[in-house]
Order: C-alpha cells, then sequence, then structure tokens
C-alpha cells in the first residue's frame, strides 16, 4: 500500500460552493467547469444521460458504480454532443466490453470535451445532495494536480444557478426539420417510417432522440419546430397533434414564449402530449405553477402511480423542477404521482383530449412500462380525424 508520500497526485477535484472538495482521478477533457450537481440511480445508459438536453446546466453523479463498460456508440446519442459539463464516479470507468462499442467513454468524453473525475465517494456525495439540496459545483481536471481551491470555490459560489435560466433557447434545434427514423429493433437497427402516419408538430425545448423516434414508431409524421416557435407556426403546419418535448431550465422562464403558444393553440382543440419540460409547460399554460425542488429526480427506477387505474410504473425520470399539484385548476386533473414523494407526474385535461407526463416514457435508459402514452396520443388524433 503506498505511503503518504509515494501516494499518486490526485488529478481532479470537485468543489461545492460550501468548501467541500473531494478529490479524484480526472479522465476526458481538462479544464473546469462550473454548474449545479444532482445524482442520477440508473445503472445503464450513462451515454444517454450524458447526451440528455434536459442536463444542460448541470454535472452528474453516478450512483452505479461500473461506468465505462459498455463503452460507446453514435446510435445511443441522444442529440449530437453531450450537454452535461460533466461526469462524477466511484470507480475509474473501466475499458468495454461490448459488441456495439465503438469507443471506450473516456476517449468519447475527452473528444468532446467533457470532463470526469473517478474515485469519489459517491454514496456520501449523494447523501449530501438529497440531505441540504443540489449544491453549486466546480469541477476541474489538471493531470498535473494543481488546483486553485479558493478560485474554484469561489466560481462554484457565483454560479447562478438554474432558477430563472431560459435554457431551452441553448439546446433547441436551429431550424425546422423532419423525422422518420423509428424505435431500435433487433436485428435491423433504426429503421425508417415510410407509410403515412398522423400529423404532428413537435416542439424542441432539448428533445432527445428516442422520444421523436417513439412518436413514428407509433404512427406520427413528425416535423420538429424550435422552442421559440409560434402558434402561427405551428397551425401553419396543419398539424394533427402538438407535441412538447422534454428540456433543461427553469420553466418559468421558457414559459415566457412557450406558454402563449400552447394557449393559442389549446383554443384550436387539437390534441396535445407533453414529456417533462413540456408537461411543466403544458400546466403552466393551463394555470398552474411550477416549483424548484431539492434535489429533483433523476433516474430510471422511479415508481409512478396512475390515479385512475391504480397501475404503478417504474420510470425514467430527469427534472429539477415539479408542477404544483395544489395549482391545478378546475377542469384540469392530476393523473400521475411518484410513490417516492408524492410529487405531481401527470395531468390531463377533464374536456379535451390534452395530457402530459412528468417522467420519459421513452426510456434510454429505463423501463418501457410506459410506451402507451404515445399510442394514447395517436388514439386521441384518430378520434379526431
Amino acid at each position: 500500500m503506498p505511503t503518504a508520500s509515494t501516494a499518486p497526485r490526485p488529478t481532479a477535484c470537485l468543489t461545492l460552493a460550501d468548501g467541500t472538495v473531494f478529490y479524484g482521478k480526472g479522465f476526458g477533457a481538462t479544464g473546469e467547469a462550473v454548474a449545479e450537481l444532482c445524482f442520477n440511480t440508473a445503472m445503464t445508459g450513462y451515454q444517454e444521460i450524458m447526451t440528455d438536453p434536459s442536463y444542460a446546466g448541470q454535472i452528474v453523479t453516478f450512483t452505479f458504480p461500473h461506468v465505462g463498460n459498455v463503452g460507446v456508440n453514435p446510435e445511443d446519442d441522444e442529440t449530437a454532443d453531450p450537454v452535461a459539463d460533466g461526469m462524477v464516479v466511484k470507480w475509474d470507468p473501466t475499458q468495454p466490453s461490448n459488441w456495439r462499442a465503438a469507443e471506450p467513454l473516456v476517449d468519447w468524453l475527452a473528444r468532446r470535451g467533457r470532463i470526469g473525475i473517478g474515485g469519489v465517494d459517491t454514496r456520501r456525495l449523494t447523501r449530501a445532495i438529497r440531505q441540504q439540496g443540489a449544491p453549486h459545483v466546480a469541477l476541474a481536471h489538471d493531470p498535473e494536480g494543481n488546483f486553485d481551491i479558493e478560485a474554484l470555490v469561489t466560481r462554484a459560489r457565483a454560479f447562478s444557478g438554474l432558477e430563472g435560466l431560459d435554457l431551452a433557447r441553448k439546446v433547441t434545434c436551429a431550424q425546422s426539420y423532419r423525422w422518420d427514423e423509428m424505435r431500435w429493433a433487433w436485428p435491423e437497427g433504426y429503421t425508417r417510417r415510410t407509410e403515412p402516419g398522423r400529423k404532428v408538430v413537435a416542439i424542441d425545448y432539448g428533445a432527445k432522440r428516442n422520444i421523436l423516434r417513439c412518436l413514428a414508431s407509433a404512427g406520427c409524421d413528425v416535423t420538429v419546430l424550435p422552442a421559440t416557435a409560434t402558434a402561427e407556426d405551428v397551425l401553419a403546419l396543419a398539424p394533427e397533434g402538438l407535441f412538447l418535448s422534454n428540456g433543461p431550465g427553469d420553466p418559468a422562464a421558457t414559459g415566457d414564449y412557450a406558454v402563449p403558444m400552447i394557449r393559442k393553440v389549446l383554443d384550436r382543440g387539437l390534441p396535445i402530449f407533453g414529456i417533462c419540460l413540456g408537461h411543466q409547460m403544458l400546466a403552466r399554460a393551463l394555470g398552474a405553477r411550477t416549483i424548484k425542488m431539492n434535489h429533483g429526480h433523476h433516474g430510471a427506477n422511479h415508481p409512478v402511480k396512475d390515479m385512475e387505474t391504480g397501475k404503478v410504473e417504474i420510470t425514467s425520470m430527469n427534472h429539477g423542477f415539479t408542477v404544483d399539484s395544489q395549482s391545478l385548476p378546475q377542469g384540469v386533473k392530476e393523473t400521475h404521482v411518484s410513490l417516492f414523494d408524492g410529487s405531481n407526474c401527470g395531468i390531463r385535461m377533464t374536456d379535451a383530449p390534452v395530457f402530459s407526463v412528468q417522467y420519459h416514457p421513452e426510456a434510454s435508459p429505463g423501463p418501457q412500462d410506459s410506451y402507451y402514452l404515445f399510442e394514447r396520443f395517436v388514439a386521441a388524433m384518430d378520434a379526431r380525424a
């Protein structure tokens, strides 16, 4: 066992705004990143998590220690580049051992400019996040192990946090596009939708590719519009339904431009389906409030109860804000709740084909218990045709 004088010098450190410092071994890109720290309990899907636009402005602590073992490959990216600002893991990432691996996780992170730190007591860190709330942190990687801790603490304290930030503008698409790729299936992999489908406009607040694949697989002809699209932009395409995607940031800030658009489309009576930030946007458009959570929900093992059927679904979640169920107006019913903390996980209008959920029914990563929601959305359009 190495003595104190011969022990390897740390090459990365995670500095919290309260002055706490975690040292470890850096991997991926070098440099510094400042963000909010969250933890994710998923046992698979680290690549999908790192490329999920909902993680903009966040560094992810992975509670599951086996990270890197399946490598990375282009098919599993949820968007073109990683969006999470960094990753924190218990054990150093392993070399890949999977037939789909195209390159090691460490090389992919370095090439994509994202920092990682290994050798951290993630259990202790996760307990701190749960008890004290999601902290603001600075993550640094220097192969020489030279760190200005005081400066890093100052940077962490200066971080503004996610409240009040409209991050959807930063991760949305630059222009509209069509989507026809369907869900991955053995042995073909990804295939293209060729037959006509229900015309759906999907608003990209930070949409994951697998959500769009699920829409296509369920029978939708999808056109994606940027987050700032107006009601006129949407209606000009004569859609049969409107989809509101996941995304990052404070729903109150994004709602400044999203809510007016949604309200105008609501007046046309179109079926509407929202996920995650899209759920929060719909709730705000209907008159409800959203609030910041202590540490949010991030993982692929969250039990959610359907209040109308009594069914319990195991779901994938990633959100730091939630809809205040006490603020739901008349005519809007709470349909799903978290069995972890009772927070709102779904709503629907009682007199219109309009509904949304807080969780991710497309999984990626996670269970596929909730895919039926995409089919429900298509059925609503079929009924209106």
